[in-house]
């Protein structure tokens, strides 16, 4: 324990910020397909619940299973295929209110606001059906870093996996470190866009700026507009949002209609007629590829331990002396001498806080001075 304390000035302390980054690829055979017992995949949950599944790296019943991200669908009010005949249609009602409510708040009504394509939420197009994927927290840490979300999903017919496909497009958040929005409650959010990946001409708008959904960075939500299976004047059974794929090429069938079945289902049958599980089970094999880095934000405060040349230079150690001699002086007449091995941070009222050992002594007497930095990280 010190028996002597120093107070920090205003210019010994200063408080830094480092933000560290670590990319994670999830490909689509993790996703679905690699761990396939029969007609069973071993690392996708689903709930008695049915509201949604959770996805894991490894069969989630081992305990080397990661959880990677959860994934759901649901339409609001304003959307057509809102019908109390469909299949949960309530849970996909909730749903839909339950991410927006916090995703995107309220209105000054206190009405739940809808996902809106732009970000612009007083006016414009609003995505009234989508797909949300929530990513685990493990793999975004404290938020998804932008402009480095990419996923690749395939766009063509059938059901089979998303590398059978020769038609995909990729999603990104390009550009959205200078472009990204702040109103939203869950932090800072930018819009996503669609360009082709495989063949040629997929959407009506190749032109990279194709808006079809929106990334929560520090929430680890994407949301995506089920236009992304439709094509341009097919829409999403909900007014305004519109299909993105070209009409010319695509009548796009979602997945098959049941077991052994030869036929295919389009989308609004998909999200009205199909538990959500089905839904889930469809989109997930049309997900080729995942990739974004995530954010550890380290805050640091950084002080300057300061010992002046008449300062620290007699130890409170109870060896430092023997019979009133100070152990470490050869002459009577010779400066006194310590060594500085530990730097203690107390509080106000002198309670130890934080101790910080140095890598080896060092010297200190009347003809020196010393300037520790002790780094706090948190």
């Amino acid at each position: 324990m010190a028996s002597s304390y120093k107070t920090f000035s205003t210019n010994d302390v200063v408080s830094t910020k480092t933000l560290l980054h670590e990319a994670i690829p999830l490909t689509g055979t993790v996703v679905s397909g690699t761990y396939v017992d029969g007609a069973t995949e071993t690392n996708i949950k689903n709930y008695s619940h049915g509201m949604f599944q959770s996805v894991y790296d490894y069969p989630y019943l081992s305990s080397s299973a990661n959880h990677i991200f959860d994934i759901t669908i649901g339409y609001n009010a304003g959307s057509k295929m809102s019908n109390p005949a469909h299949t949960q249609n309530a849970k996909k009602l909730n749903l839909y209110n339950q991410m927006a409510q916090v995703l995107v708040g309220h209105d000054s009504d206190g009405n739940i606001r809808a996902f809106d394509e732009d970000g612009n939420l007083t006016e414009g197009s609003k995505i009234n059906s989508a797909i949300f994927l929530n990513f685990s927290r493990l793999l975004t840490k404290d938020e998804i870093k932008k402009g480095s979300f990419s996923l690749v999903m395939a766009v063509g017919q059938g059901h089979e996996k998303a590398a059978s496909h020769t038609e995909q497009i990729t999603i990104t958040d390009d550009n959205a470190q200078n472009d990204y929005r702040v109103n939203s409650p869950a932090g800072d959010y930018a819009i996503l866009y669609a360009d082709s990946t495989k063949g040629s001409d997929l959407l009506a708008d190749d032109s990279g700026d194709q808006k079809v959904g929106l990334i929560y960075y520090h929430a680890g939500v994407v949301v995506l507009t089920s236009s992304i299976f439709l094509d341009e004047n097919t829409g999403d059974l909900g007014g305004a949002h519109v299909g993105i794929l070209d009409t010319l090429k695509h009548d796009v069938e979602f997945f098959r209609a049941g077991a052994g079945a030869t036929g295919y289902e389009s989308l609004p049958e998909a999200f009205t007629g199909s538990a959500i599980s089905s839904s889930c089970d469809a989109i997930r094999q049309r997900i080729s590829n995942i990739s974004f880095n995530n954010t550890t934000e380290l805050n640091s405060t950084i002080y300057f331990c300061r010992a002046q040349h008449n300062e620290f230079n007699y130890s409170s150690n109870p060896t430092y002396t023997s019979s009133s001699k100070i152990q470490v002086k050869n002459i009577s007449s010779d400066s006194p001498i310590s060594y500085i091995t530990t730097v203690g941070l107390y509080s106000s009222d002198n309670e130890l806080m934080a101790v910080a050992k140095l890598s080896e002594p060092l010297k200190k007497d009347p003809t020196n001075e010393l300037t520790l930095r002790v780094r706090l990280d948190y």
